[in-house]
């Protein structure tokens, strides 16, 4: 079993987790016929309408103690925050730019905070970094240059150093279907091979990379967004869905009920079936609380949620990466 392999079947025993989604636009889109970002920038050619002033980032309380409870609750074993989404702003007081929380009125470090509560509760704790960023212009429709490359490295690297060990870094809008700077400009070997210089045993999971893992540590699929694994998949894998109607929190979340737990829990027993790992989302609102109608629901999850016996060796039909790339994973 390569080292590699030893880390994916970790994480695949993990089985059920939670993606957060908390960022510029739970503020931006909170009442909006956008549901997340503005994709038709990246995807129409549009002109930028919706740009983020770091001045409004002022959350009255951002709770992550009350995140880990809720998630711990439903029976999570691991979890995943937007540290920066498509917009491009940072919930960390990065050094790289001033669109970030340290240019805020409140200026918490959500990621510390975030890290430091799930850890406490015994979970996992990776984050998730978005390539695509359309305030520093690092898109598929703009020219990908050496400045943009060291940026992302440098903002990947102060996220893998500052906080201790990040078992998982999950990256977004990446030669993806919905836009960020393809392959060709900006290589998975060379991001790959950058994240696992500073932490040989941190997985690299990329959303968007559904086949194989030409372009990812654990094939991802984005099931909320109509990404389902094949017949013959039996992992390594993790899919993510919601029980909200957008990713982000919307005013009238409070007062809609979300979907059942009993669905939830059906999806999840599905994709154990196939080594296919579980997130189910929490999206606290402008000021970091949550809904008590959707931590309701998850404890209900965690009632409910049976997990399967944990694998011990590599099961038959386990995807495995190209004998040839990466040799130093070996």
């Amino acid at each position: 079993m390569t080292r590699l392999e030893k880390n994916q079947l970790d994480f695949i025993n993990l089985r059920f987790g939670t993606f957060i989604h908390y960022n510029s636009a739970t503020v931006q889109f909170r009442n909006s016929e956008i549901s997340d970002w503005e994709y038709g920038v990246e995807n129409f050619g549009q002109k930028r309408q919706f740009p983020f002033d770091e001045k409004l980032w002022a959350p009255s309380c951002p709770d992550t103690d009350a995140w880990a409870e809720a998630a711990k609750a439903a029976g999570c074993r691991f979890a995943a925050l937007t540290s920066k989404h498509h917009e491009g702003f940072c919930l960390w007081p990065t050094d790289t730019t001033q669109h970030s929380v340290k240019s805020s009125p409140v200026s918490k470090d959500i990621v510390g905070s975030y890290l430091e509560s799930f850890r406490k509760a015994g979970i996992s704790a990776g984050i998730y970094f978005s390539i695509l960023d359309l305030t520093h212009g690092i898109s598929r429709n703009l020219p990908f240059t050496e400045e943009k490359r060291q940026f992302i490295f440098a903002q990947v690297k102060e996220l893998l150093t500052r906080y201790g060990d990040i078992p998982f870094l999950i990256v977004d809008g990446w030669n993806a279907p919905w836009g960020g700077p393809s392959y060709a400009d900006f290589s998975f070997e060379s991001l790959d091979t950058f994240v696992k210089s500073i932490n040989p045993d941190c997985l690299l999971m990329n959303i968007g990379c559904s086949e194989g893992l030409s372009g990812t540590d654990i094939v991802f699929y984005e099931n909320a967004a109509g990404q389902e694994a094949g017949d013959g998949f039996y992992g390594p894998g993790v899919s993510c869905n919601k029980l909200t109607g957008t990713w982000f929190h919307r005013d009238g979340d409070g007062k809609t009920p979300p979907t059942s737990a009993e669905w939830a829990v059906s999806k999840a027993a599905l994709y154990y079936e196939h080594n296919i790992n579980f997130m189910l989302n929490l999206s606290p609102d402008e000021n970091g609380r949550l809904d008590e109608n959707l931590v309701r629901e998850f404890e209900r999850v965690g009632r409910l949620m049976k997990y399967p016996p944990a694998l011990t060796a590599i099961p038959e039909g386990w995807e495995k990466r190209d004998a040839g790339a990466f040799a130093a994973m070996k």
